[in-house]
Protein backbone atom coordinates (compact mmCIF):
# COMPACT_ATOMS: atom_id res chain seq x y z
CA UNK A 1 0.00 0.00 0.00
CA UNK A 2 1.47 3.73 -0.69
CA UNK A 3 2.78 5.50 2.11
CA UNK A 4 0.19 7.96 1.12
CA UNK A 5 -2.83 5.79 1.63
CA UNK A 6 -0.95 4.58 4.73
CA UNK A 7 -1.18 7.20 6.64
CA UNK A 8 -4.44 8.21 5.14
CA UNK A 9 -6.28 4.91 6.19
CA UNK A 10 -4.63 4.46 9.49
CA UNK A 11 -5.09 6.63 12.72
CA UNK A 12 -5.03 9.83 10.96
CA UNK A 13 -8.14 11.34 9.48
CA UNK A 14 -6.31 13.66 6.83
CA UNK A 15 -4.05 13.36 3.84
CA UNK A 16 -2.04 15.24 1.44
CA UNK A 17 -1.81 14.04 -1.96
CA UNK A 18 0.38 15.11 -5.00
CA UNK A 19 -1.78 13.97 -8.18
CA UNK A 20 0.99 14.22 -10.34
CA UNK A 21 3.45 12.02 -8.51
CA UNK A 22 0.80 9.44 -8.55
CA UNK A 23 0.49 9.76 -11.84
CA UNK A 24 3.75 9.00 -12.32
CA UNK A 25 3.44 5.95 -10.99
CA UNK A 26 1.89 4.42 -12.83
CA UNK A 27 2.91 1.90 -15.40
CA UNK A 28 3.98 3.27 -18.56
CA UNK A 29 2.19 0.15 -20.71
CA UNK A 30 -0.71 -2.20 -19.31
CA UNK A 31 -2.47 -4.77 -21.07
CA UNK A 32 -6.07 -3.67 -19.99
CA UNK A 33 -7.73 -0.85 -20.38
CA UNK A 34 -6.90 1.24 -17.24
CA UNK A 35 -4.48 1.25 -14.30
CA UNK A 36 -5.16 3.19 -10.91
CA UNK A 37 -4.09 4.06 -7.38
CA UNK A 38 -6.11 4.42 -4.41
CA UNK A 39 -5.43 7.82 -2.53
CA UNK A 40 -8.25 7.18 -0.16
CA UNK A 41 -10.70 4.48 -0.07
CA UNK A 42 -13.26 4.71 2.49
CA UNK A 43 -17.11 3.75 2.22
CA UNK A 44 -18.71 7.04 1.75
CA UNK A 45 -16.20 7.91 -1.41
CA UNK A 46 -13.08 7.09 -2.54
CA UNK A 47 -10.42 9.06 -4.63
CA UNK A 48 -8.40 7.25 -7.32
CA UNK A 49 -5.63 8.67 -10.11
CA UNK A 50 -6.22 6.82 -13.28
CA UNK A 51 -4.25 6.06 -16.48
CA UNK A 52 -6.02 5.29 -19.62
CA UNK A 53 -4.05 2.86 -21.99
CA UNK A 54 -6.77 2.64 -24.89
CA UNK A 55 -9.85 3.58 -25.56
CA UNK A 56 -12.76 2.24 -22.96
CA UNK A 57 -16.07 1.19 -24.66
CA UNK A 58 -19.48 1.65 -23.45
CA UNK A 59 -20.11 0.97 -19.98
CA UNK A 60 -21.50 2.01 -16.36
CA UNK A 61 -21.01 1.96 -12.73
CA UNK A 62 -23.94 0.56 -10.37
CA UNK A 63 -22.70 1.92 -7.08
CA UNK A 64 -21.33 5.18 -7.30
CA UNK A 65 -21.43 8.84 -9.42
CA UNK A 66 -17.97 9.54 -10.63
CA UNK A 67 -16.48 12.62 -10.80
CA UNK A 68 -13.40 12.75 -13.54
CA UNK A 69 -10.82 15.61 -13.49
CA UNK A 70 -8.56 15.42 -16.58
CA UNK A 71 -4.77 15.85 -15.30
CA UNK A 72 -3.10 15.43 -18.48
CA UNK A 73 -3.98 14.53 -21.97
CA UNK A 74 -6.52 14.75 -24.79
CA UNK A 75 -9.14 12.18 -25.87
CA UNK A 76 -13.02 11.98 -26.44
CA UNK A 77 -15.78 11.48 -24.09
CA UNK A 78 -19.18 10.79 -24.19
CA UNK A 79 -21.28 10.24 -21.72
CA UNK A 80 -25.43 8.90 -21.82
CA UNK A 81 -25.62 9.74 -26.26
CA UNK A 82 -22.86 8.66 -27.97
CA UNK A 83 -24.02 11.73 -30.47
CA UNK A 84 -22.74 14.22 -27.23
CA UNK A 85 -19.12 12.84 -28.24
CA UNK A 86 -16.66 15.89 -27.18
CA UNK A 87 -13.35 16.53 -26.81
CA UNK A 88 -11.80 16.88 -22.97
CA UNK A 89 -8.57 18.17 -21.67
CA UNK A 90 -6.56 19.33 -18.72
CA UNK A 91 -8.57 21.37 -16.33
CA UNK A 92 -11.48 19.48 -17.60
CA UNK A 93 -14.18 17.69 -15.11
CA UNK A 94 -16.46 15.06 -16.28
CA UNK A 95 -19.69 13.64 -13.89
CA UNK A 96 -22.17 11.22 -14.05
CA UNK A 97 -24.53 9.74 -12.09
CA UNK A 98 -24.18 5.61 -11.49
CA UNK A 99 -26.36 4.01 -14.23
CA UNK A 100 -25.26 6.39 -16.73
CA UNK A 101 -23.64 4.56 -19.83
CA UNK A 102 -20.05 6.50 -20.52
CA UNK A 103 -17.00 6.09 -23.33
CA UNK A 104 -13.42 7.48 -23.83
CA UNK A 105 -13.55 6.32 -27.50
CA UNK A 106 -10.61 8.18 -28.54
CA UNK A 107 -7.38 9.03 -26.80
CA UNK A 108 -5.33 11.84 -28.45
CA UNK A 109 -2.78 13.11 -27.06
CA UNK A 110 -1.31 10.71 -23.71
CA UNK A 111 -0.83 9.63 -20.69
CA UNK A 112 -4.34 10.35 -20.46
CA UNK A 113 -4.88 10.45 -16.74
CA UNK A 114 -7.84 11.31 -14.48
CA UNK A 115 -8.05 12.30 -10.82
CA UNK A 116 -11.39 10.75 -10.03
CA UNK A 117 -13.44 10.87 -6.61
CA UNK A 118 -16.35 8.39 -6.00
CA UNK A 119 -19.22 8.66 -4.12
CA UNK A 120 -20.23 6.41 -2.04
CA UNK A 121 -16.78 4.06 -2.89
CA UNK A 122 -16.36 2.81 -6.59
CA UNK A 123 -14.95 -0.82 -6.11
CA UNK A 124 -12.29 -1.99 -8.35
CA UNK A 125 -14.36 -4.31 -10.01
CA UNK A 126 -17.56 -1.85 -10.23
CA UNK A 127 -17.77 -2.52 -13.95
CA UNK A 128 -20.46 -3.60 -16.74
CA UNK A 129 -20.04 -3.32 -20.84
CA UNK A 130 -22.67 -2.16 -22.43
CA UNK A 131 -21.76 -5.17 -24.93
CA UNK A 132 -20.12 -8.16 -22.96
CA UNK A 133 -18.14 -9.14 -25.58
CA UNK A 134 -15.84 -6.21 -24.87
CA UNK A 135 -14.61 -8.00 -21.78
CA UNK A 136 -15.50 -7.72 -17.61
CA UNK A 137 -13.62 -6.00 -14.64
CA UNK A 138 -9.74 -8.36 -15.70
CA UNK A 139 -9.77 -6.37 -19.04
CA UNK A 140 -10.86 -3.07 -17.46
CA UNK A 141 -8.29 -2.51 -14.69
CA UNK A 142 -5.02 -3.47 -13.91
CA UNK A 143 -5.67 -4.62 -10.51
CA UNK A 144 -8.54 -6.87 -11.48
CA UNK A 145 -5.92 -8.63 -13.76
CA UNK A 146 -3.75 -9.49 -11.46
CA UNK A 147 -1.39 -6.93 -12.53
Amino acid sequence: MPEDLQQQSGAARSARFIPAEIAARLPATAQTMLADEYLTDRPEASCRVFRAYRPVPAHFHRECDEYLYVLSGRGTFWMGDPSDEAEFAPGHLLFFERGVVHALPTLLEEPVVFLSIDSPRRAPDDITFVDPANGGAADFMARNAGG
